[in-house]
């Protein structure tokens, strides 16, 4: 996770925060929360494929591939190792969407604004 958490997304211009959707549907935050595992923030603010978390899980599991013996070894245990990876992006998303914002205290938006602006 490392590697898709911090370099992919360094070199790539991909912001790989979550961003809570909080309004609609619970099925509307429930795509949203499963989404961001596929779809991220570029740098300019738009959408895109997240290819830094794809790209990050795959190294993960090519990482993973080579601790095992090499009976064991293949193609098949990165791409599974990738998929459990993705399965977790998706889970953190839905616990990030529906609990952990009940968790944490709300605050207020505060002012930037000093005292001598009026």
């Amino acid at each position: 996770m490392l590697i898709g958490d911090t370099m992919f997304p360094a070199l790539l211009h991909q912001d790989p925060r979550y961003f809570y959707q909080g309004t609609g549907s619970t099925r509307s935050r429930l795509m949203h929360a499963l989404s961001n595992a596929f779809i991220t923030r570029g740098d300019n603010g738009r959408n895109e494929i997240n290819y830094s978390d794809i790209l990050g899980s795959l190294a993960s599991g090519a990482v993973a591939n080579a601790y095992y013996p090499s009976q064991d070894r293949g193609v098949g245990l990165v791409v599974k190792s990738a998929l459990i990876g993705t399965a977790g992006r998706m889970i953190n998303g839905v616990v990030q969407e529906f609990v952990l914002r009940k968790l944490t205290k709300a605050r207020g938006v505060q002012s930037f604004t000093s005292s001598t602006d009026h």
